[in-house]
């Protein structure tokens, strides 16, 4: 079983998400539905824009703790060392 940490957005250099899932594709589709009311559906974080995976939930976890603890410039340097456009990635996990 793979875990994942994972970050969504708004827009580019938007509202960010930081989460930990067993499913990445649900949970995003949770976030990108809207269906499960919080922070996500309040602030219309709906992007995929980075993710990572795990061999354990609690790597996965300490990751997510770790990851929620940096200063927003770290985070936007890590979403475009890898996604350089701020792509969703939605389609990429679900092709």
């Amino acid at each position: 079983m793979s875990f994942y940490v994972y970050m969504m957005a708004s827009q580019r250099n938007g509202t960010l998400y930081i989460g930990m899932t067993d499913d990445l594709i649900r949970r995003v589709w949770q976030h990108r539905s809207g269906v499960v009311p919080g922070f996500t559906a309040r602030y219309v974080v709906k992007m995929l824009v980075w993710y990572e995976i795990h061999e354990s939930r609690v790597e996965a976890l300490t990751r997510e703790r770790q990851l929620k603890k940096w200063n927003r410039d770290w985070k936007l340097r890590l979403i475009e060392s890898g996604n350089p456009q701020w792509r969703d990635l939605w389609a990429d996990i679900t092709a």
